[in-house]
């Protein structure tokens, strides 16, 4: 008897945890919703206008408007340049014999560290640096003699260009002699970057500094996207 009542209660004290369980998954299930659905960070497109009501007056018989279309791509190569964690939205773009087109295009994508440092030659490896800026190491031949060069310095967006301008850099050896070398090295270790291979008409409006690379928007209007 006194194993049966001890079976009854585990097996009445099992049936109230499973309907507990599924009590919770029920109300979890209800007060929240599908991962990603809040656009989280990271999850879209840059940041946006609001769409187009609707499509232009006088839309031509063989055009189509599409009020947005989305792209996400993990790497992109065009020209020269490599682009990463590719994010873009183009709002009101037409499509039709004149090719395809946005009435605003908005891109967000990461540039490489490697990339950039492939551009300065010499072994160059630049990294973040902490406080939004960015560190330059390389090796610069300078009054016959090979020097360890590290600079730093913040981001900025120069006519259309990533642009570091060094702010410190430290060539080793007594202060009045590495500010006098430094004035010979500047321009080795500055970064002016560039980035081809996307539609006419985007525009690079800022940058910032992250883990793996520089992270650029672009924006543009009367973007081509296509001939």
């Amino acid at each position: 008897m006194e194993w049966t009542r001890v079976r009854d209660w585990l097996i009445g004290a099992l049936g109230m945890l499973v309907v507990l369980v599924v009590a919770v998954a029920v109300l979890w299930w209800v007060a929240s919703g599908p991962a990603g659905a809040d656009g989280g960070a990271g999850s879209g497109p840059p940041s946006q206008a609001e769409p187009p009501a609707g499509p232009p007056a006088g839309l031509g018989e063989d055009e189509v408007w599409i009020a947005d279309v989305e792209l996400d791509a993990g790497t992109v190569v065009a020209a020269d340049s490599t682009l990463r964690d590719v994010r873009a939205l183009g709002q009101g773009v037409v499509t039709g014999p004149g090719g395809l087109v946005a009435d605003r295009l908005t891109v967000g994508a990461t540039v490489p560290f490697d990339a950039v440092a492939a551009e300065l030659g010499g072994g160059t490896v630049v990294r973040p640096a902490g406080d939004g800026q960015v560190t330059v190491v390389r090796t610069v031949e300078a009054l016959g003699r090979d020097l360890p060069v590290t600079a730093t310095g913040t981001v900025d967006v120069e006519d259309g260009r990533l642009v570091m301008e060094p702010r410190s850099i430290d060539v080793g050896g007594p202060g009045f002699l590495s500010d006098g070398i430094a004035a010979v090295v500047r321009r080795f270790v500055t970064i002016e970057h560039r980035i081809e291979g996307l539609p006419e008409g985007l525009v690079l409006r800022d940058v910032a500094v992250q883990g793996d690379g520089f992270r650029a928007s672009l924006t543009g209007e009367d973007v081509a996207l296509a001939p």
